[in-house]
């Protein structure tokens, strides 16, 4: 079933969906921008020949699909960061009144000005922590060398994670909905690991 789908995801334009899919989910992380990378990669393991045991000849759309969501995620992050920044007292207003998000703009703070981003790393799996980070990180104007690099580990870090996760789901189980279904388990998994890590105060 996944064939057809295959043959769609191996035009250019794909790289495209998936990259202004995963940029724009920093404003509305609702947009399933994870869900959209992982059937793309079963279906680029589909096209391939993975699925079946064949050694794949579509590795570079693979890695164009990675490069893709991740400079997409990178640039996502940088906007909301911009936006922020010059968002002003508003935006401080804002975050003043959300416990959630003074907590963690504070301990964004902490990680950064330890030369640690972990966090953000973290973050970039949780439900809506990449619009947080990215956010808190501009609205208390955080130095962008300070952020920028960690938000690029971020970015690959889970564009490499989800692509792996429906490449490999397909090559093992087959290039089926079950594999595709398992693999975004997986990736709702890890997320709500990073979700909960995130919001663990950390031990005295």
């Amino acid at each position: 079933m996944l064939e057809s789908v295959g043959s769609l995801a191996a035009g250019p334009w794909i790289y495209a969906v998936v990259a202004l899919s995963v940029l724009l989910d920093v404003f509305l992380p609702v947009l399933p921008s994870g869900v959209l990378v992982i059937t793309a990669a079963t279906a680029a393991a589909a096209g391939s020949g993975a699925a079946v045991g064949q050694v794949p000849h579509e590795v570079p759309d693979i890695l164009a699909l990675i490069l893709s969501a991740a400079t997409a995620s990178v640039l996502g992050d940088l906007v909301a960061y911009r936006l922020a920044w010059r968002g002003g007292e508003r935006l401080d207003r804002a975050i003043a009144r959300s416990r959630r998000l003074t907590t963690a703009q504070e301990r964004l703070g902490e990680a950064l000005a330890r030369g640690g981003g972990a966090l953000v790393v973290l973050a970039r799996f949780a439900p809506a922590g990449r619009s947080i980070v990215s956010f808190c990180a501009g609205a208390a104007h955080r130095r962008a060398r300070d952020f920028l690099p960690w938000s690029a580990l971020a970015g690959l870090s889970w564009a490499g994670y989800s692509v792996a996760l429906g490449y490999y789901g397909a090559q093992w189980l087959g290039a089926t909905w079950l594999s595709t279904g398992i693999s975004l388990a997986a990736l709702f998994g890890a997320g709500a690991a990073a979700g909960f890590l995130v919001r663990r105060r950390p031990a005295s």
